[in-house]
C-alpha cells in the first residue's frame, strides 16, 4: 500500500475534517501488509490517527483510517446508537464497535451499511440509505444523502478540495506525516 494512496483516498481523514476512511488495496503477503500497517500507526499514531485493516482476503485488504476521538464522538450521537444497537453493537465502546465491523464484515452476506457511521456519514443518511434499500435518494457524492442535501454537497467539495490540495502538497514534497494534523487537546 502506498503513501499516494492513503493520500488519494484519505486526505480529509489526515486533515482532521472527517473521521475516518476506506479504501482496498492488493498485498501479496499478510506478513507484509501488516508490517505496513504498523509502520502508518508509528507515523500517525502521534496525530491522533489509527490504521486498521478491516478485511483482508483473496489478497485484497480493506484498510481503515481513522480518528478514535472522534469516532467516539461520532457513535455517541442518539441516532448512530440506534442504529448501532439494532445491529447488535455496543455503541458506548467504539474500539468494540470496531470489532463487531469486522465481524460482519467477515460473515455478512450484504456489505454492512452501517459503516457509513465510520466514516463520518450523517446517521439519518445512513437510515435512509438502509430503509430505502439504497433508493429515493436527494442526491449522491461520497454517499447517498436523504436528509440535508445542502450540508451534503458542501461537504462533498469540502472533501474533494482537500483531497486535491494534499495531493499537491505530497507531490511536492510534504511527507505523509507532515500532512497528518494533530487531534486537538481535549
Amino acid at each position: 500500500m502506498s503513501e499516494e494512496m492513503i493520500i488519494r483516498h484519505c486526505s480529509p481523514t489526515l486533515a482532521g475534517i472527517k473521521t475516518g476512511n476506506l479504501f482496498s488495496c492488493f498485498y501479496k503477503s499478510k506478513t507484509q501488509l501488516t508490517r505496513e500497517i504498523r509502520l502508518l500507526n508509528q507515523k500517525l499514531g502521534p496525530k491522533g490517527l489509527r490504521v486498521l485493516p478491516l478485511r483482508m482476503k483473496e489478497g485484497r485488504a480493506l484498510i481503515y483510517l481513522y480518528r478514535p476521538k472522534a469516532l467516539a464522538a461520532d457513535l455517541a450521537d442518539r441516532q448512530a446508537r440506534e442504529i448501532l444497537e439494532e445491529k447488535e453493537y455496543i455503541p458506548a465502546h467504539a474500539d468494540r464497535c470496531i470489532v463487531r465491523l469486522i465481524q460482519r464484515l467477515g460473515t455478512q452476506e450484504e456489505f454492512p451499511h452501517e459503516i457509513g457511521l465510520f466514516l463520518s456519514y450523517p446517521p439519518e443518511d445512513v437510515l435512509g440509505f438502509i430503509q430505502n434499500k439504497a433508493e429515493n435518494h436527494k442526491c449522491s457524492g461520497c454517499w447517498k444523502v436523504y436528509g440535508d442535501e445542502e450540508r451534503a454537497k458542501a461537504l462533498f467539495q469540502k472533501y474533494k478540495d482537500c483531497t486535491r490540495a494534499y495531493c499537491l502538497r505530497w507531490q511536492q514534497g510534504q511527507p505523509l506525516e507532515g500532512l497528518a494534523v494533530a487531534d486537538r487537546a481535549s
